[in-house]
């Protein structure tokens, strides 16, 4: 997978590439519809796919004061645009300029002078140009002028155990992720959550208790809300292999302020490996694939009264990941098919 970060690079573009814009941020089941339609038309016309993407969110460029949380980091993000746009990745780095450009401007100086695409794919809440002044009928008038078609893909809805239907959606996906919801989350993303940070060393709290645990730096991602949950861990010396890696070690997990020990303490990230005591851990990187909450955080009497919850929370997660095991290993690295 070609991945192109200047304008200089695009004439690395076959000219007549089918297109798809977006940020991509989680690639969830809407994004994947539209790239798997990219790619069924590409292969139709012989084209090369191209898809995109800004680093990093155009609202964190132009007003940085109401940058979304992220869902995605680049490198996760990137590992699963290859399952789509496996031709070529556009990541716009330095976009504001660009971003500035009326939805005209936008086509006339960046998309027909530089992509030169013959189809442009997108949902059908796509806007671009300055202030999302341009929608998708204003690129299909503009396509019309151009010389390129604009093939519109329906919004993917998902219906929750609750019976509700939603509208996948990067901002519903947080909202899930920031109340605890995290296997909604997996539906709307095809894939548990995954959080993906270094490891960094703890206060022992764990080990003492007879749970030790691995614990994570903060990562510049939406964290779930304060909780436990059952989940998996992926370990790995550098961030570029944890994405390929597939142990899938089944694990609880904790992120709260440890309230037991009291009331002075930053948010923890921790993971207690379900398989035994893990290797060492120095100088590794960590992935948390969240499949399900077990219980909220809550301050306990006596660290005895604690470990009894905590080894109530393994059986309950290892019940969790056992049932949902042929289910977690059908959505992990799944790809849609067209």
């Amino acid at each position: 997978m070609k991945i192109l970060r200047t304008i200089a690079d695009f004439e690395q573009i076959r000219p007549g590439c089918v297109l798809s814009i977006g940020n991509f941020d989680g690639v969830h089941l809407g994004h994947q519809e539209i790239l798997t339609a990219a790619s069924g038309i590409a292969r139709q016309r012989n084209a090369e796919i191209v898809a995109l993407t800004f680093e990093p969110h155009p609202v964190a460029i132009l007003y940085p004061e109401r940058a979304p949380g992220v869902l995605t980091p680049l490198p996760l993000k990137l590992n699963l645009l290859q399952d789509y746009a496996d031709d070529c990745v556009i990541v716009l780095e330095d976009s504001k300029e660009l971003l500035c450009l009326g939805p005209e401007d936008f086509v006339d100086k960046f998309l027909a002078e530089t992509i030169k695409p013959a189809v442009i794919v997108e949902g059908d809440d796509f806007n671009f140009g300055a202030a999302r002044k341009g929608d998708i009928e204003t690129l299909k008038e503009l396509g019309a002028r151009k010389g390129f078609e604009v093939f519109v893909v329906g919004s993917r809805r998902i219906q929750l155990a609750t019976g509700q239907t939603l509208r996948v959606s990067s901002t519903m996906i947080r909202y899930m992720l920031e109340s605890g919801h995290v296997s909604e989350a997996a539906v709307a993303l095809s894939r548990p959550y995954r959080l993906v940070e270094r490891i960094t060393t703890g206060r022992g709290k764990g080990k003492e208790l007879g749970f030790p645990t691995l614990n994570m730096q903060k990562p510049k991602q939406i964290i779930p809300a304060e909780g436990v949950y059952a989940g998996f861990v992926e370990m790995a010396d550098s961030q570029e292999h944890i994405l390929k890696n597939e142990e899938h070690i089944p694990a609880v997990f904790s992120i709260g302020q440890a309230r037991t020990f009291g009331d002075e303490h930053p948010l923890l990230i921790e993971a207690h490996l379900l398989t035994g005591q893990a290797r060492d851990a120095s100088e590794q990187w960590m992935a948390m694939d969240f499949v399900q909450r077990i219980r909220s955080q809550h301050k306990f009497t006596t660290p005895e009264e604690l470990s009894r919850q905590i080894a109530k929370d393994c059986e309950q997660a290892r019940a969790i990941l056992a049932k949902g095991k042929r289910r977690t290993n059908e959505v992990f690295g799944r790809r849609a098919q067209p």
